[in-house]
């Protein structure tokens, strides 16, 4: 809990707040913070692995309509019908027990998967900074953090150099927020408090330490949490929610007719009750919840195989309905190695200066971890001078470059580099290639045109300067009146085999936009390189002067948007789901806005922390054609979670308003309770290998959308057709052969099994189902329940069921009419999809 004091840590500096807490400027011991760690949190947040399983059980039986089922079998026990309540006791556990194993091990696979992305920090223990799981982090730890990081704590700053936070979260404030070390009133309202640092948040630039006040629900984000939790619906969601509850209404209404109208046939009232709750369970889409949840958990299983980290289960289902992927191109489109192909001054000469200062300007950046520096480190120089580092103004997305302060024994000097713009609003003056000095006014032109040639040639550039200065107090107001000394040139080859997967991806009706920060001369480059010919580019500049009701229709034509802005990506993105489900690939801390608006947000596992956390997956490799295989799984996924509506809107309440419509004429029931229950038992082991169903290559090539209509007319045609081959069956039963109660509920109860597995079969395909090969264990459930249907009546305990063996020719009549209904369903099943689906 909070204390008061707590409440309004902003309020005490960190020599408080050191004592406090038992630690230091150097942080805790590693002893220390495990003690900490075992007090705070000896009892475990999370459920054990037991309370979840007997949780997830009971869940299995919590829809009403089971609830309704097990309190009718009770009462059937307290007046006496024991020999029914242990069969449909059996059957509804066995149900139950199926679905739970099966949503066990979906669970397990989305565990495993989350484990595999854990957000770190680095802290002080022992006076060495290390990393550590965000959840392993106690009060009193100094935090080491830097541009990119996440904060997983409440924490007080010790330390800061041009820090600047995005705390848009919490404040709703979108500009980034600059911290600093210091002590302020206690009624300091939040947005204010620039001593602080909050979880949930991020550092957008600059870097710090921090002393950790509050972890885990006592943060302020914590405390929000855990009163205001949520999550969002997706669109598939939404129609799954709406179609169960349309089902449900149907079924219930149903029941509750045939209830009436057996009562007043003087049926007796608990048979009638429980045939009436029987039929609810049979037509309800009960295996819903669990055909969805393992068709996912499968689809992030197989995903994993291709090195791609599921982060949020339902957001597969959007995967299957994408038909868009924006992203950058370091690293995607190209090899993301960069590769520095010259140093050069203002006018294209190779440069030993630009070197230099390259080398000195990336070997003392501490603020951003980044690729351009990592390039740059490895530059050999002479270096005859004991150069050391006076300070740093940090690379931010707003100045676009980062400066570093240097002393080389002779002189002091302010080394900056960035964006080309950047660089050369803040230059007064420019070497030249014989190293005089000039007015930079004299060369501007001629500096510019040799920047947008390098663009032109595929290159990307950044500028850099220089000035000496008589200072040790290094802030970015000293970033004027500079020297442009000229360019580094940096060269990142396209992948080899990028046309190859953009050719996949068309295949899948999936388009391709590429958003980049870099020159529109570079990025025209890149796609004449991947093949776009023609390519329309539109720039940062051009977005920010076109209205947002204009750029939604801009957007569908554009092949490249260049020269962005962070907070641009962000509304290309909200443009482009005006007419696409869309999918945005980032890694930075420019990319956080995009990847959050996105439909699907991608990220890679070297993101930044902010990055990784807003993504729903995560790839271990950062390549395009990965995404190919997402596409195809969430199709997949999408594909066979549509089979099982399709089968129970079919066949499964066709056969049972069969059902209902004889009880109404029958002299007896069509089939008792027990019966119903079985058969919705035996057809249950089919259906949830449903999940895990070979998909015709065709169904792969679209994005899945949810179409409720398709659905109701799907339902509309197929019911029908189930209905009249079950009519059918009742005349020859009840009319032709002439056959007593028991006959007919057992030939009834074997077309009803046999018809219901047979359309699996024939739904899961829009061709001919004998074009189209089934998974291997749907194939052999089918097989088992086929077996056991026709079986069953001749087994010794067949008259616990109320079944008796049928007779040669009352069988072979049952078999006649179901290759009948196979037929016709076959034929019916081609035309329906021609018609409606090309609709």
């Amino acid at each position: 809990m909070k204390t008061e004091i707590e409440n309004t840590f902003w309020k005490f500096d960190s020599k408080y707040w050191f004592e406090k807490l038992n630690s230091s400027e150097v942080g805790l011991s590693q002893f220390a913070a495990q003690k900490i760690l075992t007090a705070e949190r000896s009892s475990p947040k999370e459920q054990s692995r037991i309370q979840k399983d007997i949780l997830l059980f009971v869940n299995q039986f919590k829809s009403p309509l089971m609830l309704l089922l097990i309190g009718a079998v009770m009462i059937s026990g307290f007046l006496g019908d024991t020999s029914d309540v242990f069969i449909i006791l059996f059957i509804v556990l066995s149900t139950g027990l199926l679905s739970f194993f099966q949503e066990r091990n979906a669970g397990k696979v989305v565990e495993k998967l989350q484990s595999m992305i854990s957000i770190k920090a680095t802290v002080l223990r022992d006076g060495k900074a290390q990393e550590v799981k965000s959840e392993q982090i106690v009060k009193g730890d100094v935090i080491i953090l830097k541009a990119g990081d996440m904060l997983p704590a409440d924490c007080l700053i010790i330390e800061s150099n041009e820090l600047h936070a995005n705390e848009s979260s919490l404040t709703g404030e979108s500009y980034p927020a600059r911290k600093e070390v210091g002590i302020l009133d206690e009624t300091t309202e939040l947005s204010k408090r620039t001593n602080c640092l909050w979880e949930g948040t991020n550092i957008v630039s600059g870097n710090a330490k921090a002393l950790v006040i509050q972890t885990d629900d006592n943060t302020l984000f914590g405390s929000i949490a855990k009163s205001a939790s949520h999550t969002v619906e997706t669109a598939f969601e939404k129609g799954i929610r709406d179609f169960g509850y349309f089902l449900m209404k149907i079924t219930l209404s149903l029941a509750v007719f045939i209830l009436t109208i057996n009562l007043l046939n003087h049926k007796g009232v608990i048979e009638s009750a429980l045939f009436a709750l029987a039929l609810a369970v049979g037509m309800a889409p009960e295996l819903l919840p669990a055909i969805t949840t393992i068709a996912m958990s499968a689809g992030a299983k197989r995903l994993l195989e291709k090195k791609v980290i599921v982060k949020k289960l339902n957001s597969i289902q959007n995967l299957g309905e994408l038909n868009l992927l924006c992203t950058d191109k370091t690293g995607t489109i190209t090899e993301g190695v960069i590769k520095i192909a010259g140093l050069t001054d203002g006018f294209g000469q190779e440069s030993e200066l630009v070197k230099k200062l390259a080398f000195w300007n990336a070997s003392f950046e501490t603020g951003y971890a980044n690729p351009i520096d990592e390039a740059l480190k490895k530059i050999k120089i002479d270096e005859s001078t004991n150069t050391t580092k006076i300070g740093e103004v940090p690379y931010d997305f707003i100045r676009k470059r980062l400066s570093i302060a240097i002393s080389t024994g002779t002189e002091k000097m302010l080394i900056s580099k960035g964006a080309f713009t950047q660089i050369l609003s803040i230059c007064t003056k420019v070497q030249n290639s014989d190293k005089s000095i000039d007015n930079i006014e004299t060369h501007k032109q001629a500096i510019e045109e040799k920047f947008t040639q390098y663009g032109i040639n595929g290159l990307r550039a950044i500028a850099i300067c220089y000035k000496n200065i008589d200072t040790e107090t290094i802030s970015k107001d000293l970033e004027c009146e500079m020297i442009f000394a000229g360019f580094i040139l940096m060269n990142d080859p396209v992948k080899p085999d990028i046309k190859a997967t953009i050719n996949e991806l068309h295949k899948l009706n999936v388009g391709l936009k590429i958003i980049s920060g870099d020159n529109k001369n570079v990025a025209a480059s890149i796609a004449a390189n991947i093949g776009i010919h023609e390519p329309k580019i539109m720039t940062g500049r051009e977005l920010l002067d076109t209205e947002q009701e204009a750029l939604e229709q801009l957007v569908k034509d554009i092949h490249i948007f260049a020269e962005v802005e962070p907070q641009q990506k962000e509304s290309i993105i909200l443009a482009l789901k005006k007419s696409y489900t869309v999918a945005y690939m980032g890694d930075g801390i420019n990319d956080v806005s995009a990847i959050n608006a996105a439909d699907v947000g991608i990220s890679v596992d070297n993101a930044v922390d902010v990055a990784r956390e807003a993504a729903d997956f995560v790839l271990m490799e950062k390549e395009l054609m990965v995404i190919v295989d997402g596409i195809k799984q969430g199709r997949k996924t999408f594909s066979n979670t549509m089979k099982y509506l399709y089968i129970n809107t079919g066949a499964t309440f066709g056969n049972m308003f069969s059902v209902a419509a004889a009880s109404l004429v029958l002299p007896f029931l069509p089939m008792l309770p027990k019966q119903i229950l079985l058969t919705n038992f035996l057809t249950d082991f089919p259906y949830l290998s449903v999940a895990n169903d070979n998909v015709d290559d065709e169904v792969l090539e679209k994005p899945g959308k949810w179409d409720l209509k398709l659905i109701r007319n799907y339902m509309l045609y197929f019911g029908t057709h189930s209905s009249i081959f079950d009519l059918i069956t009742f005349f020859t039963l009840y009319y032709l052969l002439k056959v007593k109660e028991s006959e007919f509920q057992t030939g009834w109860f074997v077309e009803s099994i046999l018809t219901e597995l047979f359309i699996l079969f024939i739904i899961r395909t829009h061709h001919s189902f004998i074009k189209s090969k089934p998974g291997k264990y749907l194939f052999i459930l089918s097989i088992i329940g086929l077996i056991l249907t026709i079986g069953l009546p001749y087994l010794p305990f067949a008259g616990d069921f109320g079944l008796t063996p049928l007779p040669i020719i009352n069988l072979g009549t049952m078999l006649l009419i179901v290759l009948g209904y196979i037929i016709t369903a076959d034929i019916l099943k081609v035309w329906f999809f021609k018609k409606y689906q090309s609709a």
